[in-house]
């Protein structure tokens, strides 16, 4: 869908995503699935725009241990350690 074509919530429409969402005014807020868009106290009825997907996961921003290669690890051969390195398939 092109930008011009793009249609934005609304104040009191249900919010579909959860994040973080910015008014016209630049106010950031974060809202939850289920939650009704909040009007601005100057602006009145404002449009709304993701700006942030709210994840739960990786919350600490740490890669999970196990999957990050180990210096000491005897199996290099099953582990990708570069992005360009290939598994060989043995054919």
């Amino acid at each position: 869908m092109s930008e011009a074509k793009r249609m934005d919530p609304m104040s009191g429409e249900k919010v579909e995503v959860d994040g973080v969402y910015e008014n016209e005014a630049g106010q950031a807020q974060k809202l939850q699935r289920g939650d009704v868009f909040p009007s601005d106290l100057i602006l009145g009825e404002t449009e709304w725009t993701l700006t942030e997907f709210a994840f739960d996961n990786h919350h600490d921003g740490r890669t999970d241990p196990r999957l990050v290669p180990k210096e000491n690890d005897t199996d290099k051969i099953g582990k990708i350690d570069h992005p360009r390195r290939q598994v060989d398939q043995n054919r």
